[in-house]
């Protein structure tokens, strides 16, 4: 990951806001990082723009060479929010990248069980979302980007929701 000189306005009725300006990072092949700061300061906002859910308005963002334009199989996501579709069960949410992806059910099947089982919600694989305390969805937003097993990897305070012991584990 090659950044250089990222920024972001938004406009708002009829006025810009700046939520960041400037931000310059390389991250090598291998490095795991945490970017920390105050709320507002633009982490999520950059993380979007990595993710390439939202576009650049200056500066240079780049992953292996090329300029980050839209989503991509390269980068996983763990929204803050739970992003989970709810008329999927856990397995299909933990599963929809995959059969996106093309790939063979028993394999799939196999992934998915084991994703689920990482997570620890191996008895609620074929429930729905909203039978699903908060923490427990927020698990299966963590087994639905483990099992793409993208290159990349993006959390937004992917723990925020979970309690002190499933944290730990």
């Amino acid at each position: 990951i090659n950044v250089q000189g990222l920024g972001k306005t938004f406009s708002r009725a009829g006025k810009d806001v700046v939520a960041m300006r400037g931000f310059d990072l390389a991250v090598a092949e291998g490095e795991f990082i945490a970017i920390v700061g105050p709320s507002g300061c633009g982490k999520s906002t950059f993380l979007h723009m990595l993710g390439g859910f939202e576009p650049v308005t200056e500066g240079r963002l780049l992953v292996d060479g090329r300029a980050v334009t839209a989503p991509g199989p390269d980068r996983g996501v763990v929204f803050q929010g739970h992003a989970l579709m709810p008329w999927l069960t856990v397995r299909d949410n933990v599963g929809f990248g995959l059969d996106i992806r093309g790939m063979a059910k028993a394999e799939r099947d196999r992934v998915v069980d084991e994703k689920i089982a990482l997570v620890r919600l191996d008895r609620f694989a074929d429930k729905f979302p909203h039978e699903l305390s908060g923490g427990m969805q927020q698990r299966v937003g963590l087994a639905r980007s483990f099992a793409t097993e993208a290159d990349i990897l993006l959390m937004d305070e992917p723990f925020a929701a979970l309690d002190a012991i499933t944290r730990d584990v």
